[in-house]
């Protein structure tokens, strides 16, 4: 697992830690549900805790990247087992109404890769030759959004779904 995992902790989790003389740098050795206990999260965040931890213990994909996913529904990476990139990154891009980054995509299939084969070793960018291979013969969905995400607003950070 990385050593540092974002678990977007609210002003009030904060001060529960506090109260607990527990420090977020604590929360590095700290499992998953051990996170939430400490924060007394109730069921809904305890699932929101996890699959940030999850999301984020893959190499180079970051809080913006697990936040995506868990906006979408996933909150595992069972629930990913499966499912194919091009899927996943299509749906991604109808879900945010905008088209994204292409390093996106290369998260995508890093996830995808991940789920599959748990290799550390591997990073977003290992991928963008094959993304790149795949949309030369496939292209794009004909419904694919008109504007990309650094016209919407909505994304202002997508290109950062990743952590380098």
């Amino acid at each position: 697992m990385k050593k540092n995992i974002d678990y977007l902790l609210t002003t009030a989790e904060k001060q529960t830690l506090k109260e607990k003389k527990i420090t977020r740098a604590m929360l590095r050795d700290y499992a998953p549900d051990e996170v939430a206990a400490s924060i007394d999260a109730p069921p809904a965040r305890t699932r929101e805790v996890n699959a940030l931890a999850e999301f984020q213990s893959i190499p180079s994909l970051g809080i913006n990247f697990a936040t995506e996913l868990i906006r979408q529904g996933y909150f595992s990476l069972e629930q990913l087992n499966g499912k194919s990139a091009v899927e996943l990154f299509d749906a991604f891009e109808k879900h945010s109404g905008c088209w994204a980054d292409p390093c996106v995509e290369d998260s995508y299939r890093l996830l995808v890769d991940y789920v599959k084969n748990r290799d550390l070793s591997k990073r977003w960018w290992h991928f963008t030759a094959e993304r790149k291979a795949y949309r030369a013969k496939h292209g794009f969905p004909a419904d694919r959004p008109k504007r990309a995400w650094y016209e919407t607003g909505v994304y202002p950070k997508m290109a950062a779904h990743h952590k380098s």
